[in-house]
């Protein structure tokens, strides 16, 4: 059996910190909690778990707090969460398992990684990040923000889950990070082009969102998942600003990239309903579910590829007259969604049409 260190840093964590570690705590050998500054009973409740705290100043760089924490791991393997992050039932019991059965030349294990969930407790949106890693590879964290962890050598993608089930967040952190190195002259990386862009968006400042966009999309240098994204949002921030016209230049963009994803095919499906022209948005509706993507390192939206565009060829079918096949979407929609008041409103009338 393998051993493995946890390493977190955290800060200002006393509401989900036990929550975290109490998921981990039969399972894993060590926990090191780094500490950046915390002014609640963080350090109080952590006591509880490890006598293995330590204090790193901060310096507003993610990689180096993280690096720091990796660095005091003395175990085979090294777990890392955030403090909001944590394994449910299901996920403890895997990864025992897989700490018995794990063999000892895999350098990094995936996991994916449960971003946000419907009142169902169904998966709305995810992603998979390397969250075990042999420790004698010295694997190193990269980037200030939106940092991510280099592995190589043999990768194993795991079906255990962690789930990030936040109770708040400070949303101006990241973005006021981003502000600082462009205040500082710092050169940003193709990935800080990206994040920053999407902080930008998500504080609702779309010009200049476009510009950091369209700044990546031009170093071509960036992974093909975030330069498909970079399509779809810069599709949403014309969308914001009224712009049609760029709205579905930049999601045609996206299909330059490959295979296109649910998304985008859910997008473009929707500009044609918006249209009337009916035929081309069931097209596009079925390439979504067609297209699903499996084991993506990339942020995955759920709804795209499972229930949206199923309830979406309801409208579709209804619009047509083609009542059977609407009811067999609302069918299928409601396997994901059983409570959902609009399928349930669908089943209602289209099974009092179809029985005239």
């Amino acid at each position: 059996m393998l051993t493995i260190s946890l390493c977190m840093i955290v800060k200002n964590e006393e509401e989900v910190i036990g929550r975290c570690l109490d998921s981990v705590k039969e399972i894993v050998d060590e926990i090191n909690i780094i500490d950046t500054g915390s002014t609640d009973r963080t350090k109080e409740i952590v006591s509880l778990y490890t006598d293995r705290i330590f204090d790193f100043t901060w310096i507003d760089d993610f990689s180096a707090a993280r690096n720091f924490a990796f660095q005091q791991a003395t175990s085979e393997y090294i777990l890392w969460l955030d403090a909001d992050d944590i394994f449910l039932k299901r996920d403890q019991t895997l990864l025992l398992k897989l700490k018995n059965i794990l063999e000892l030349d895999v350098d990094a294990v995936s996991m994916d990684y449960n971003l946000s969930f419907d009142e169902h407790d169904n998966v709305t949106s995810s992603l998979r990040r390397y969250r075990l890693v042999k420790r004698e590879k010295g694997f190193k964290w990269i980037g200030a923000v939106h940092e991510y962890l280099e592995v190589y050598g043999k990768l194993y993608d795991s079906d255990i889950a962690v789930s990030h089930m936040p109770l708040s967040h400070d949303t101006e952190r990241n973005l006021r990070i981003y502000e600082s190195m462009a205040a500082l002259g710092k050169a940003f990386s193709p990935r800080d082009l990206f994040y920053y862009a999407n902080e930008l968006l998500d504080h609702g400042r779309f010009e200049k969102a476009i510009e950091y966009y369209l700044q990546f999309l031009k170093t071509n240098q960036g992974w093909i998942e975030d330069n498909i994204s970079a399509c779809n949002k810069l599709a949403d921030c014309y969308n914001r600003l009224g712009i049609k016209e760029q709205e579905l230049s930049w999601i045609l963009n996206a299909l330059n990239y490959g295979i296109p994803k649910p998304e985008t095919c859910c997008r473009l499906a929707f500009l044609f309903l918006e249209k009337n022209e009916i035929s081309n948005a069931i097209y596009w509706y079925k390439q979504a579910l067609k297209n699903t993507e499996e084991n993506s390192l990339s942020f995955q939206n759920h709804s795209c590829s499972t229930w949206l565009p199923h309830l979406q060829l309801v409208v579709c079918y209804d619009k047509i007259g083609e009542h059977k096949l609407a009811f067999y979407h609302n069918e299928k929609a409601l396997e994901y969604r059983p409570q959902d008041h609009r399928m349930i409103q669908n089943k209602a009338y289209l099974e009092k049409i179809i029985s005239l």
